[in-house]
């Protein structure tokens, strides 16, 4: 038996590794992105859905089957405004206002990307929830927003790829 050879990987990746873009364009032609700012915290997520496919050939062990796989998006964001205008960035008001419509108008198109530059980068539509998290006296204004997929994630190419994030 040989013993694998020592990993030469000794860094340890950034969390904020990642940068979410919003799909602003209107026409449904060619996707406009803008860049979603002040995000602080970022988690995607695929959630498998599991079904028991045990038959008597497994002897008594349980086998399971992935059946259907489920993304989301949860992030935790500052509130951006302008400073002399007031006005919420249209990325994050295109979030908020996303999360107050039906049909269609409930659905967003974005993408989200290693800001290194590295392979991880997906694109995808999603619902959203907006839920306002800084709420005390102290606070600033933070806000949790839940991105659900809508149909697949589908890979792309970085946006960044070639470049130093």
């Amino acid at each position: 038996m040989s013993t694998p050879a020592e990993p030469i990987e000794t860094e340890t990746a950034l969390a904020r590794r990642y940068r979410l873009d919003l799909d602003t364009d209107t026409t449904g032609t060619t996707p406009t992105w803008a860049w979603v700012p002040g995000i602080q915290d970022f988690a995607p997520k695929v959630e498998p859905t599991q079904q028991a496919s045990t038959t008597y050939d497994d002897e008594g062990w349980t086998d399971q089957t992935v059946t259907e796989l489920a993304w989301s998006i949860e992030l935790t964001m500052l509130h951006r405004c302008h400073p002399t205008t007031k006005a919420f960035n249209a990325a994050q008001e295109k979030l908020r206002l996303a999360a107050e419509q039906f049909g269609s108008g409930a659905r967003v198109h974005v993408r989200w990307y290693d800001r290194e530059g590295r392979d991880e980068a997906y694109e995808g539509y999603a619902l959203v929830t907006w839920e306002s998290d800084g709420t005390a006296t102290d606070d600033l204004d933070s806000v949790k927003v839940t991105l659900t997929g809508k149909g697949k994630r589908v890979p792309i190419t970085n946006p960044l790829a070639g470049t130093e994030g």
